[in-house]
């Protein structure tokens, strides 16, 4: 699943930077996180971060406890039950963005990685968006549900099963007729029921 990063304008991304100030509080509601992917299948994918969602999803992680990038992705990949990890090509110009409008701040670390920890600026505007920030937790955490219900090792576990049950027994040479038309009736059976589900 991709996101594509684009700086929008909005409160706090205003003048200072150079950019024209948005049509509303935050990042900005132009394109940017927004939208749908491209044709997978023929089916559309419905982005994980509509625009100005992913800064707000940073902040408040890094405001649980400083964080860098890498574990900021892997933090929001255990959210969502493996389901979904942001790029590093999506999170480091985010959290250059959140740091040139001073929400962020880099800290002092003992290894290479930079440490990113929230100002008061940040904290405002997380507090200004409490509900939706909530919500967008919330939103990863029932995608990390979705997997666990949807997770289709145990189902695939079972189709190896009946394929080297179906190979083996009507690979014998000397199966008849009537045990064939059983086996048909079976798997017909269970693709009913299954159905019904």
């Amino acid at each position: 699943m991709m996101i594509y990063f684009v700086k929008a304008g909005g409160r706090g991304c205003g003048k200072r930077h150079g950019m024209p100030r948005g049509g509303g509080r935050g990042y900005g509601h132009g394109r940017g996180f927004g939208g749908r992917d491209g044709e997978d299948g023929g089916r559309s994918r419905r982005r994980m971060f509509d625009s100005g969602e992913l800064p707000l999803v940073l902040l408040r992680l890094i405001a649980d406890e400083p964080r860098h990038g890498y574990d900021l992705i892997r933090r929001i990949e255990e959210l969502t039950g493996g389901a979904y990890a942001p790029s590093p090509g999506v999170i480091y110009p985010t959290l250059t963005l959140l740091d040139d409008m001073g929400q962020i701040a880099a800290q002092q670390s003992d290894g290479a990685k930079k440490l990113f920890a929230i100002t008061p600026e940040g904290q405002a505007e997380l507090d200004a968006n409490a509900d939706l920030v909530a919500a967008l937790i919330a939103r990863l955490a029932a995608v990390g549900e979705e997997r666990q219900r949807t997770d289709g090792g145990s189902v695939r576990r079972a189709m190896g099963n009946l394929r080297n049950v179906l190979v083996n027994r009507l690979g014998d040479r000397d199966i008849d007729e009537a045990t064939l038309h059983e086996v048909v009736a079976l798997i017909d059976e269970a693709a009913q029921k299954i159905e019904r589900l």
